[in-house]
């Protein structure tokens, strides 16, 4: 499993890196919403992990960013969970169009429980994504 995450934060992305340490799991960083897309083509990751505040270009901004590229057939699907501050966000998560929010702090355990879900649909052929 492939997971790309976007935090400006070094604890974010120390906390998600730690959470997908097994065997066959690689971590891609990076720390500017406006690096996802390239970031998201180059290395095709199963998963994209976004903090809810990430500079100028956050993770709302991000996430609609994917969605638009995969509609015009520019990018393949993405997986996404937006990691919100609070839990008063889930409304702007809603506009967002990603597949999953957790509130942090997030644990390891956490993290990988929910990517595991995600992913579950991909893995074992189903076609109903809905978290």
């Amino acid at each position: 499993m492939k997971v790309l995450v976007a935090a400006d934060a070094d604890w974010v992305r120390n906390q998600v890196r730690a959470a997908f340490v097994a065997p066959g799991q690689e971590v891609v960083e990076v720390s500017r919403g406006q690096e996802v897309r390239a970031a998201f083509a180059e290395h095709e990751p199963d998963l994209v992990v976004c903090d809810l505040q990430i500079g100028n270009m956050g993770g709302v901004a991000v996430a609609l960013d994917l969605r638009l590229e995969q509609s015009a057939g520019r990018l393949g699907r993405a997986t996404i969970l937006l990691l919100l501050d609070r839990e008063a966000d889930r409304f702007i998560a809603e506009r967002a169009d990603v597949d999953a929010v957790l509130v942090k702090p997030v644990d390891a355990g956490t993290l990988r429980r929910t990517a595991k879900r995600l992913l579950a649909p991909v893995t074992q052929g189903a076609t109903d994504s809905t978290p």
